[in-house]
């Protein structure tokens, strides 16, 4: 998903984008939705939420942090 997608979605959600980075701020509207902020971790491998809006750029995401 593209910056601008995600910072609107974080400014519809109330949420001050600012300079955050892409896994930042994904990480601040999973906590604003009462989700665990693990976009982009090593839980990507044993979440089980195959729907995760997140999903494709977590595990690309975490495959270059890992």
């Amino acid at each position: 998903m593209k910056m601008q997608e995600i910072r609107e979605i974080a400014k519809s959600q109330g949420l001050k984008t600012g300079k955050l980075t892409k896994v930042a701020l994904v990480r601040a509207i999973q906590e604003s939705e009462n989700n665990s902020p693990c976009f982009a971790t090593d839980w990507v491998n044993s979440c089980g939420q195959e729907q995760c809006l997140w999903r494709e750029d977590c595990i690309k995401l975490a495959k270059k942090t890992s």
